[in-house]
């Protein structure tokens, strides 16, 4: 009896065994679709759209920034020389005047008035001279009917109106200068400020304040400053020929107009470590003007076939300075370079990179180093906005 019992139980056993089995391996046949399919639909890894751009070997300008002020080459303050009434202003305020020009004319009647008296004086002792002169010729023809006392007189009487004459010609010229100082004309050539005088005021030669300011701005002059360390270069650059000196708006993005460097000043200023130095500028185009801030730019070398490469492909890490270089094989590769100047979006590269190769400059934050990289996209997007620009 109890055989047969476990018989029974082992067969039970077994029975629920090979149910279950079955079970199993018909839900492994309807699930291997779906897994398959799943394992379809997952996608290989996409490449990194990025942008590159070549290492170029090429000529770097080397140049030293600051920010200057705009001068002119002269200014003058123009003032009266004689007291008097103004009867006329000849110019407008802003205008553009010539050396030589009228621009005030003051009450000439007093000064005409001194010249006149001055010539009647001079044509009246040149009478008197004449007199004389006819006197001392009858002493002389007398001979010795005339006393010598006589004679010596005479010949100092024409000496004294002689001398006399030569003062009178001094008086005229000093009144034909008062009479011409009536007259205010410009001396240099440039552009006029705001008037300090109307007409009708009476300016007297003895003030301080002028009658307006003149300003030459053809050519206009820059001064600007650099750090004293920089003078040896500086001063090499001058040795050489006259440094070109670029003068910017006070961002820096548009540039106004391109000079020399004239000169560096005698001394340095001990209190900021620095020194003066001024450029000259044609400015035939009036875009630089008296006392606008300007920044400037001043070439003090050109270093040769330096490497370069945009800005935009240093990056910054922990570990310093690195680029993302893209190999043969579409694949980036993470480089550390050293890099000494940068200017106009342009970084000389001293090491880490060779002319020709590839550096990406945009899309840097998705790639890793041996990340898939492909151009394609980004061009295709650069494309599209150039055409939306245009």
């Amino acid at each position: 009896m109890s055989r047969s019992r476990t018989v029974r139980w082992v067969l039970l056993i077994a029975a629920t065994a090979a149910l279950g089995y079955l079970g199993w391996q018909r839900f492994q046949g309807e699930n291997q679709p779906a897994q398959t399919e799943s394992r379809k639909s997952v996608p290989a890894r996409a490449a990194v759209p990025v942008r590159t751009a070549a290492v170029e070997k090429a000529d770097f300008p080397v140049y030293l920034t600051g920010l200057g002020t705009v001068q002119g080459f002269n200014t003058v303050v123009v003032r009266s020389r004689v007291d008097g009434q103004i009867n006329r202003i000849a110019f407008k305020e802003g205008q553009v005047v010539k050396q030589g020009d009228t621009l005030v004319e003051i009450d000439p009647r007093p000064f005409q008035a001194a010249l006149d008296q001055a010539k009647a004086k001079k044509a009246q002792d040149e009478a008197n001279l004449a007199n004389a002169n006819l006197d001392l010729q009858r002493y002389t023809k007398l001979g010795e009917f005339a006393t010598r006392q006589q004679t010596d007189t005479q010949r100092s009487t024409v000496a004294q109106l002689t001398a006399q004459i030569q003062a009178d010609t001094a008086l005229i010229e000093n009144a034909q200068t008062q009479l011409d100082y009536a007259t205010v004309k410009a001396p240099i050539s440039g552009v006029v400020g705001l008037r300090q005088v109307d007409v009708g005021n009476i300016v007297n030669a003895a003030t301080q304040t002028g009658i307006v300011t003149i300003a030459q701005i053809e050519p206009i002059t820059v001064i600007f400053t650099a750090p004293e360390d920089q003078l040896p270069d500086i001063k090499a650059a001058l040795a050489a020929g006259s440094p070109r000196t670029i003068a910017l708006s006070t961002d820096g993005k548009r540039v106004l107009s391109i000079g020399t460097l004239s000169l560096i000043n005698n001394q340095v200023d001990t209190s900021s470590g620095t020194v003066r130095l001024k450029a000259v500028f044609d400015n035939t185009d009036h875009a630089l003007w008296p006392g606008q801030s300007v920044s400037t730019r001043l070439l003090v070398a050109t270093l040769k076939d330096a490497v370069v490469v945009p800005d935009d492909a240093v990056q910054h890490g922990p570990n310093g300075l690195y680029a993302y270089l893209v190999n043969k094989d579409n694949k980036a590769e993470l480089r550390k370079i050293k890099v000494t100047r940068s200017i106009d979006g342009r970084t000389v590269i001293d090491e880490g990179l060779a002319p020709g190769e590839q550096v990406i400059t945009a899309g840097q934050f998705k790639v890793q180093p041996g990340s898939l990289v492909t151009t394609a996209v980004a061009s295709a997007e650069q494309a599209q906005g150039k055409a939306a620009s245009q």
